[in-house]
C-alpha cells in the first residue's frame, strides 16, 4: 500500500514539473521597445541565437535578390605608357531580410550594424580579374545598415589594381580595357542572384573622384554573359572601363621634338653646296639629339615583339635624318669634282673663252685684255649651266631635295595619323559591340 501511495506520489510531481516546464519554454517574453536605450539592444535582440542564424539565406521567395552599385573614387596609373591601372570605389550592395524587420513604435529609423558585422548574413561576393588585390590602410572600411522594413545595406571599399588589355600595335592611340567581374562564390543563380541597382548601365562617380595618368573614357555593366563567366552556373556581374592616352603628352614629348628634328635637317638643302662646316654640324646634330630623344623614351615603353606605330614613327623620322645627311656628302662629292679639274687662272683657257666671246685684240701669251674683266665671269656662269657640269649638277640635287624631302614628309605625316587614328576608332568600335 505504501508503495503504491510514493508511486502515485512520484507521478504527480513529475506531471506538475514538466507541465511547468514546457509552460515556460512556449512562452516569450515580448520585447519592450519602449525601453531600449540603443539601436545596439534592438540588434542584440533580432541577431539573438534562438531567432536568427547567419547561416542560413534569408527566407524569401525566389532567390535571394542582391542590389549591386558601385561608385568610383579614385583611378590611377603609374605613368603614361602602362597598362596597369589602381581603381579604388565604394561597392553598396542592397538586401532584403525579413528576419530583421522591427517594429515601428521605436524611435530608431535605422540601426547601425557595424558591431554586429560578424552576426549579419552577408553576400559572398567574390571579384575576378586579371591583377591582384591592393589593401587599404583605413581601419575602417564597411558600413552596415539595418531598416525597419528588414532592408539592409553593406558597404565596403575595395581596391583593385587591374592588368587591362591594350592594343600596343597602335599605342599611342590605342584604348585600354579594363574589366572585372564580381560572382557568388559558393550560392548558385537559383538561391542568390545579383542584379545592378535600379537597372544602372553605368558606374557613378564620386564627386570628389581623384585621377592620375587615367583618363576615362567611358564605362559599361552588364551581367556576364554564360559562356563569358568563371562558372555558369553562378550569378556574375561584369564591369567595363576604357581608357584614353594623353594625346599631348605624346605630341609634347615625341611627335613635336620629332618634327622639329626632321625639318631641321632640311635646313642644309637651302645652304650652298660647299658648306661643309654648316651642313655637317647640322646634319651630325640633328641625328644626335633625334637618337638621344628616341632612346630616352623607349625606355619607358612596355617589350612588345610586334610592329607598333612608336616604331614606325621613329624608323620614317630617323630615316628622314640620315637621307638628308647623306645627300649633304653626295652633293659635296660631286661638287667637289669641278674645283679639282677647273683653273680659271691659266691663259690658255683665258684665250679659249676669249676667242668664244670674238675677242681679237688677245695676241700675247699673257691675256691682260679689259674685256676679259667682264668675259670670264659670264663665261663662268655659261660653263656652271651645262648638264654636265659638277657644281650645277650639286646646285641640281639641293633644289630637287627642297621640294622632294618636305612633300614625302609631310604625305607621310597625313598617312601616319590619318591610318592609325581610323585604327583606333575601329578599336572603339569592337570594344563596345562585345
Amino acid at each position: 500500500m505504501m508503495m503504491f501511495v510514493s508511486k502515485l506520489l512520484y507521478a504527480t510531481f513529475f506531471y506538475v514539473s514538466t507541465l511547468k516546464c514546457s509552460t515556460s519554454e512556449s512562452t516569450e517574453v515580448p520585447f519592450k521597445y519602449e525601453n531600449i536605450k540603443s539601436d545596439k539592444h534592438i540588434l542584440d535582440y533580432l541577431l539573438s541565437p534562438g531567432k536568427y542564424d547567419k547561416r542560413l539565406l534569408p527566407s524569401v521567395q525566389g532567390p535571394a535578390l542582391v542590389n549591386v552599385s558601385v561608385v568610383l573614387f579614385t583611378l590611377s596609373s603609374p605613368d603614361e605608357s602602362s597598362l596597369k591601372y589602381d581603381i579604388e570605389f565604394l561597392l553598396q550592395q542592397e538586401w532584403y531580410d525579413p528576419r530583421l524587420r522591427f517594429s515601428n513604435r521605436t524611435n530608431y529609423n535605422v540601426l547601425n550594424g557595424i558591431h554586429h558585422h560578424d552576426d549579419v548574413w552577408l553576400p559572398d561576393t567574390n571579384f575576378h580579374m586579371h591583377g591582384d588585390f591592393k589593401q587599404t590602410q583605413r581601419p575602417m572600411r564597411f558600413t552596415l545598415s539595418v531598416y525597419k522594413d528588414g532592408r539592409v545595406e553593406y558597404t565596403t571599399r575595395r581596391h583593385l589594381v587591374l592588368l587591362c588589355e591594350g592594343s600596343m600595335n597602335i599605342f599611342p592611340f590605342d584604348q585600354p580595357l579594363c574589366t572585372f567581374s564580381m560572382e557568388s562564390i559558393s550560392y548558385e543563380k537559383s538561391d542568390l542572384k545579383y542584379v545592378w541597382k535600379n537597372n544602372s548601365y553605368i558606374l557613378m562617380k564620386s564627386p570628389y573622384l581623384k585621377t592620375s595618368n587615367a583618363y576615362l573614357v567611358r564605362n559599361r555593366t552588364y551581367e556576364c554573359a554564360s559562356t563569358g563567366s568563371w562558372r555558369g552556373d553562378y550569378s556574375c556581374l561584369q564591369v567595363e572601363m576604357i581608357f584614353s592616352r594623353d594625346r599631348t603628352f605624346y605630341f609634347a614629348t615625341i611627335f613635336i621634338p620629332g618634327l622639329i628634328l626632321v625639318t631641321s635637317s632640311f635646313i642644309t638643302f637651302f645652304l650652298e653646296w660647299n658648306a661643309v662646316p654648316a651642313r655637317t654640324i647640322i646634319g651630325v646634330t640633328t641625328m644626335l639629339n633625334y637618337f638621344t630623344t628616341s632612346n630616352s623614351f623607349r625606355r619607358t615603353l612596355p617589350d612588345v615583339a610586334n610592329l607598333t606605330a612608336m616604331n614606325v614613327w621613329d624608323g620614317v623620322c630617323m630615316s628622314f635624318v640620315f637621307a638628308s645627311f647623306v645627300e649633304f656628302v653626295i652633293v659635296n662629292r660631286t661638287g667637289r669634282r669641278k674645283i679639282k679639274s677647273k683653273n680659271l687662272g691659266n691663259c690658255s683657257i683665258s684665250k679659249k673663252i676669249a676667242k668664244e666671246f670674238k675677242c681679237t685684240e688677245c695676241t700675247q701669251n699673257v691675256c691682260s685684255h679689259s674685256l676679259l674683266i667682264d668675259v670670264i665671269p659670264k663665261a663662268n656662269e655659261n660653263i656652271e649651266k651645262l648638264s654636265n657640269n659638277p657644281v650645277h649638277l650639286a646646285k641640281t640635287i639641293d633644289m630637287i631635295a627642297r621640294f622632294t624631302f618636305p612633300s614625302l614628309f609631310v604625305m607621310f605625316l597625313a598617312f601616319f595619323f590619318f591610318y592609325y587614328s581610323v585604327n583606333a576608332n575601329n578599336q572603339v568600335i569592337s570594344i563596345g559591340s562585345d
